[in-house]
């Protein structure tokens, strides 16, 4: 099994993806792949109008997948959203699973506050394996100030990854 752990936050601007792409760096640097999963509740366009790819879909094709000698993409249209253990699922050769979003799944969670985006943290202790915030709680879980990247990497290594 990838170990997989969610990064959370009560509302939009919290940091959440700050945050994420720090850690992303950080694992990089010392060799492991990384994987990632973005909960939008909202729907999403990753294509841009008017390219080849967005006019596929605009046409009406299904599955649009563009590929190059370094990377590729496909986009399907789903009838339901997708379940994340289906998401997980389909992934291969990496050593960690990072989520934003996907607050009521059953993951580990690694939640992002700020004082002034939220007056209160969206999880509950039982639910987080640590913290980043610029306040500080009474709670029994590791607290990391947003600019303590490094000692949150380090956790994180020791937690998921060893």
């Amino acid at each position: 099994m990838i170990p997989v752990f969610s990064i959370v936050g009560k509302n939009s601007n919290t940091g959440k993806t700050t945050v994420m792409c720090h850690i992303i760096k950080a694992l990089k640097k010392k060799g492991y792949r990384i994987a990632t999963i973005k909960h939008d509740v909202h729907g999403f366009e990753m294509d841009k109008p008017g390219k080849d790819t967005w006019k596929h879909a605009q046409a009406g094709s299904d599955i649009v997948m563009i590929s190059s000698p370094t990377k590729y993409a496909m986009i399907q249209r789903v009838e339901e959203e997708k379940k994340l253990e289906d998401l997980i699922s389909t992934l291969s050769n990496v050593d960690l699973v990072i989520t934003e979003g996907y607050k009521k799944e059953n993951y580990p969670k690694l939640e992002v506050f700020r004082e002034e985006a939220a007056d209160e943290l969206l999880c509950k202790e039982v639910e987080i394996f640590a913290l980043v915030t610029d306040k500080k709680f009474n709670i029994d879980k590791p607290q990391y100030h947003p600019n303590e990247i490094d000692e949150l990497v380090e956790y994180i290594e020791k937690k998921f990854l060893q």
